[in-house]
């Protein structure tokens, strides 16, 4: 028999999402008659688990919630429940956009450093986020990963991105890492819905000199241009912003690689630089 060794203690369920989706999670179980163990048995985890997210002591996942939801037959609650409780994990000065991200109808970036978080890999995100965040690692890589939830919907937004050629040479994580990280980018060309464009270092000085930024339309909204500083975001509706920001885009639109070239490009980089076998002795290759 499983021994949970988790201190059971009361919840307040207005504390906090994570708080509420604990509190309405043992709320559920017992009302169908299922420990701890029983619970976990059905949605492949240990009852541990279970007692852990139950009081808050780990974050839920969507895969979890997705389960759970199939295991009590609870209509979708956890899964809807999930976002709100992965979203709170992020930074909170990144929440706020965040939630206008997750409302977009169109979105178009450009990233100089680093490929765009909701075309990121685990591994990618993970190597990226741990650089200065270790003790809630794993939290805030699933957040990340579920912002990338909404390219999963029926409708996704339509997404354009503009990566910077230096993008692909960073390498983040481990060689292995990039090039899974590339793979990906290159899964996702041919969607009707999104298009990577690479600006090339040949393009030299361009219409972004200052930096990433992020372009947000809606369909009933105003127009946001959000950028990042060291500690925190900026989000302006200003119109003199956008309509800079929105030229400044079609700038680099076109002054970057087509598609079709950008992902020629990205394969090249990706064969030349990251095409080792994992774990191969690079000093070793003539």
């Amino acid at each position: 028999m499983e021994v949970v060794a988790v201190h059971i203690r009361e919840l307040d369920p207005s504390a906090s999402p994570l708080d509420y989706y604990g509190f309405e999670l043992r709320r559920a179980r017992e009302a169908a008659g299922l420990t701890q163990a029983a619970l976990g048995s059905i949605v492949f985890c240990t009852g541990s688990l279970i007692g852990q997210i139950e009081t808050t002591l780990k974050v839920p996942t969507r895969e979890f919630s997705e389960r759970v939801d199939a295991a009590l037959g609870t209509d979708g609650t956890f899964s809807r429940l999930v976002g709100l409780v992965l979203r709170n994990q992020l930074p909170s000065w990144f929440q706020p956009y965040a939630e206008m991200e997750a409302r977009a109808a169109y979105i178009s970036t450009y990233q100089c450093q680093l490929i765009y978080g909701l075309l990121q890999t685990e591994e990618y995100a993970r190597a990226v986020i741990g650089v200065e965040h270790t003790e809630r690692l794993d939290e805030l890589v699933a957040a990340r990963q579920d912002r990338q939830h909404i390219l999963q919907r029926k409708e996704p937004p339509v997404l354009w991105v503009v990566l910077d050629e230096a993008v692909l040479y960073r390498e983040i994580g481990s060689r292995e890492v990039m090039r899974n990280q590339l793979v990906y980018l290159l899964s996702l060309f041919g969607r009707p819905w999104l298009e990577i464009q690479v600006l090339p270092f040949s393009a030299g000085q361009h219409a972004a000199m200052m930096g990433s930024f992020n372009l947000l339309r809606f369909e009933n909204d105003p127009d946001l241009h959000y950028c990042e500083s060291y500690d925190q975001g900026h989000m302006t509706a200003n119109p003199a912003v956008i309509k800079e920001r929105s030229v400044g885009y079609a700038r680099l639109q076109a002054a970057a690689l087509s598609p079709r070239d950008s992902a020629a490009l990205i394969a090249r980089v990706m064969e030349e630089r990251y095409g080792e076998q994992p774990g191969r002795d690079a000093s070793a290759v003539a």
